[in-house]
């Protein structure tokens, strides 16, 4: 099949031929349509990962994926071949990923059933992105009433956070750029934007001066934002910023199970969140994507396989 890989430690993603995949004991193989570029497969590509996990060569780049289930391994019963599913390549080591043809994931966790209705384009798009903004949501339950800062939300994690808090009826503050980017995130459901590349505490003191009740933190500096909480205000981080940096922080660390890949996709299906992706590129196209990604980009970048 055609994939892209790291063939070696320290070597430059490329588009080559590798063995398709087939499903262990546990596993199911799916015929990949779609998926999309998330900051993880940078590091794994650059070699950041290296040490943290084990590399199975050539590392098939890729975490998130949509498609068909093409076939089942010996004990699967939650899927059958011509199901349509989507989810997050989640297994101990790397080598297996959503940027090849086929694609083999354990049914227990990383995978769910795309409902009718749901595009393959986004629901290869919401994967690891959307867990890690329900994930980050759940951690701080931002209540009706209550405002939320979002920092880093003009990116895949913070375009659907501020969705879900706008959904649960917060006022949400998300950091943007004036123009495209604020443009961008007021139409995602943010009621005030601060410009991150200023003070952004000054201009979030000016919109709430007795501070923020929750904080999504997927960029900026952690400290300083947890100077804007409330006594009661508790922040979500992506970044590292946890419990023994700050009381009230708590580490998110995307865990894809399936009940928060089914809400997703229901979320999904009701039209109550959406997946903005920008740009859409081909497999071939996935060294281009990934520069384009690492310049910065307002949502998601798409991959279509098939």
């Amino acid at each position: 099949m055609k994939a892209v890989v790291t063939a070696e430690q320290g070597a430059t993603p490329e588009v080559t031929e590798v063995p398709k995949p087939q499903p262990g004991a546990g596993e199911v193989l799916v015929k990949v349509q779609a998926s999309s570029v998330n900051g993880f497969d940078l590091s794994v590509a650059g070699g950041y990962v290296v040490g943290m996990m084990e590399h199975r060569f050539p590392v098939v780049l890729g975490k998130d994926f949509a498609g068909t289930v093409e076939a089942v391994g010996e004990g699967v019963t939650r899927f059958a071949a011509g199901d349509k599913v989507f989810g997050v390549v989640t297994k101990a080591f790397l080598g297996d990923g959503g940027f090849g043809e086929y694609v083999t994931v354990p049914e227990a966790i990383g995978i769910a059933k795309l409902p009718e209705g749901v595009e393959p384009a986004a629901a290869g798009a919401v994967g690891l992105a959307g867990t890690a903004a329900v994930d980050s949501l759940d951690a701080v339950a931002p209540q009706a009433g209550e405002t939320v800062l979002i920092s880093g939300a003009t990116g895949g994690v913070g375009s659907i956070a501020i969705q879900l808090a706008a959904a649960a009826g917060a006022t949400v503050i998300a950091t943007a750029k004036p123009g495209e980017e604020a443009e961008f995130v007021r139409g995602l459901g943010a009621q005030k934007v601060v410009d991150h590349t200023g003070d952004v505490a000054a201009q979030v003191r000016e919109i709430s001066p007795t501070g923020v009740d929750v904080i999504v933190h997927l960029a900026g500096d952690p400290a300083t934002l947890a100077g804007l909480l409330t006594e009661k205000g508790r922040i979500a981080s992506t970044m590292g910023f946890g419990a023994d940096q700050h009381p009230a922080a708590t580490f998110i660390v995307a865990n894809p199970a399936p009940a928060t890949l089914e809400k997703l996709a229901a979320d999904l299906a009701a039209g109550r969140v959406t997946v903005p992706v920008k740009r859409t590129y081909t497999l071939t196209e996935v060294p281009v994507a990934f520069g384009d990604f690492a310049g910065g980009t307002l949502g998601k970048i798409a991959i279509t396989v098939a």
